[in-house]
């Protein structure tokens, strides 16, 4: 694993702009950074990343079934009690997942190492699936990139396959996202250009357009009926909407299932270790108010159940802060422990790896870095390629 400098693709920008990029910079400040990229080797990719996060997956689906054989667990999740019914029906059903994202502390020489699983609402797909594949593509023939190389990038084609196991053609499917919010739009019609190209109907709408009929079932902005939705909005706040009353009653099937509210959220974690203890690929973790004395003595960070974009999360060496975020947003929830793990620095740069799941295999990559050791809203996407 290295990271390379390299030239920039010329006029980039004005590429990104024509494509509905638009945040590739934000706040005057690049987010998609290309003047370098990491490499790294096949056996890299297929041993250390794509094979262990498809077995995390597996375990991670262990995991649902053990915590809703527990009321304890359910309670630690912070899932609202009456809609434990609503998660456990999904679950039974076998509602099926589309997607999720692995965040991996990854030197290229020891095991690579679970940060979280952004289990349910996942972003910066656009940004792997699609841009990052059409620099790789580019770079290849500006002769930047070697022939001989190539990138772990099978997201879009996981994505169609999925959506066609997941509905019968011609089924319309809706996405719904906050309104003007780029990312997030990017994200959903990145998701939405596959389900067209398996053979359904996508309509994007707002979430905040979302209504209810007399009868329960939930409508677009033009009052179609939603029979599937694909729902930007993390089911730990859909769970607290007033709309909650009506999920079971709709008729609407969610992308993701409801049974995914148990993954998408960090009290995960724990129940990962105390199920697979010293597995390679973990941290140990715990609930803060069990976390044994030497968790806390030695370098960990503390994390709330539900937070996004590094908020509220602080490392610690003992009782010493190390680092913290300044975006606190998510102070109030209840917190767990995990060990520290130290991310690579590059360049003065830290970067993390997302490992995409699409079904229940990893099927490609993304990275994004900081100079601060906690992954933020505004760390740079960086483009990655497989030495050849």
């Amino acid at each position: 694993m290295q990271r390379i400098p390299l030239p920039e693709r010329p006029d980039w920008r004005a590429e990104a702009e024509k494509l509905g990029f638009t945040f590739a910079d934000m706040y005057g400040e690049p987010y998609w950074d290309e003047t370098s990229a990491y490499s790294f080797t096949l056996q890299q990719v297929e041993d250390d990343i794509e094979d262990p996060c498809t077995e995390l997956h597996a375990m991670c689906r262990e995991a649902v079934a053990a915590v809703l054989a527990s009321e304890r667990l359910m309670a630690r999740m912070g899932i609202p009690r009456p809609h434990w019914d609503l998660v456990a029906a999904s679950w039974q059903a076998d509602e099926p997942e589309l997607y999720g994202r692995f965040d991996l502390a990854y030197d290229g020489k020891g095991p690579a190492k679970l940060l979280e699983y952004n289990a349910d609402t996942p972003t910066s797909l656009y940004e792997s699936a699609s841009f990052q594949w059409l620099w790789f593509e580019q770079q290849q023939a500006a002769r930047v990139l070697p022939q001989s190389t190539d990138q772990f990038n099978g997201l879009h084609e996981a994505l169609v396959a999925r959506f066609a196991q997941i509905f019968a053609a011609d089924t319309d499917v809706h996405f719904a996202a906050v309104t003007n919010a780029p990312e997030d739009y990017a994200t959903v019609e990145t998701l939405a250009w596959a389900a067209r190209e398996a053979g359904l109907g996508a309509h994007y709408t707002d979430l905040d357009k979302i209504g209810i009929t007399a009868n329960g079932q939930f409508t677009d902005s033009e009052d179609r009926v939603i029979g599937a939705l694909f729902k930007l909005y993390p089911w730990e706040d859909l769970l607290r909407d007033p709309f909650a009353d009506h999920l079971a009653g709709a008729g609407c099937r969610f992308i993701e299932p409801a049974w995914k509210a148990i993954l998408s959220n960090k009290a995960i974690l724990p129940v990962l270790w105390q199920m697979f203890p010293n597995h390679p690929n973990l941290l140990p973790a715990s609930f803060i108010d069990e976390a044994p004395a030497d968790l806390l003595a030695s370098r960990h960070v503390i994390k709330p159940i539900f937070s996004r974009e590094g908020q509220s999360i602080t490392i610690y060496d003992g009782k010493q802060v190390l680092e913290a975020a300044t975006a606190r947003d998510y102070d109030q929830h209840p917190k767990i422990v995990q060990g520290y793990q130290a991310l690579p620095e590059f360049a003065g740069m830290h970067p993390v790896i997302g490992a995409w799941v699409v079904g229940e295999a990893c099927v490609g990559m993304g990275l994004r870095e900081d100079r601060s050791l906690i992954t933020q809203d505004l760390s740079r996407f960086k483009p990655h390629f497989i030495e050849g």
